[in-house]
């Protein structure tokens, strides 16, 4: 199974540096095949008989004891990163990508926590728009994140579950590495 993993925190600013060719090779060693790996902010792909909940454990796992790094990681098969882009609630009005941001969450939020957002948005804030579907939440920020009614919110917190961001264009980046491979094995299957 094609899957993504998504890890939380690392190569921000000087904490918790983790290069993509140790990051590569950390996979490999776990027993995954074509790992690929995209931007330096912990984004990999790669192939796995495991599902998704497992391989993010392991990996936790792997860099802590392996690398020394504690860093939370969301995983996603492909399927399940096409439904998030393809459910996206928010394309009518996201017409920049680089301002509209995926949250991976480790579950869906609790109706507790999903009140809390409630609270939060209000009547939605104009122009920052927010929505949950599931376990991805889907934010617009059309003057940019920083500027956002969001920009200090602790999703974390918020959610009560493991959220790591990636904008529109790391999405779909990560879509189509995911795909290729997908289609390949379809091509030539073993």
């Amino acid at each position: 199974m094609r899957q993504v993993a998504l890890l939380r925190g690392i190569n921000v600013g000087r904490n918790k540096r983790v290069s993509m060719a140790l990051l590569r090779r950390l996979l490999a060693d776990l027993g995954y095949a074509d790992v690929v790996t995209y931007l330096q902010s912990g984004n990999a792909v790669f192939t796995s008989a495991s599902g998704p909940a497992s391989a993010a454990q392991a990996i936790e796992q792997a860099l802590a004891g392996g690398l020394g790094v504690e860093s939370k990681v969301v995983v996603r098969s492909h399927a399940e990163l096409v439904a998030a882009v393809d459910g996206d609630p928010l394309k009518e009005v996201a017409t920049d990508p680089s301002r509209h941001l995926v949250g991976f969450l480790s579950a869906a939020p609790d109706a507790e926590h999903r009140e809390t957002l409630v609270d939060l948005v209000g009547p939605q804030p104009d122009p920052d728009q927010c929505r949950i579907i599931g376990n991805h939440l889907y934010l617009w920020c059309p003057d940019g994140v920083l500027r956002s009614s969001f920009a200090k919110v602790d999703w974390n917190k918020r959610l009560g579950v493991t959220t790591t961001m990636r904008n529109w264009n790391t999405v779909t980046k990560l879509v189509d590495l995911s795909r290729e491979y997908v289609e390949a094995a379809s091509r030539y299957p073993a």
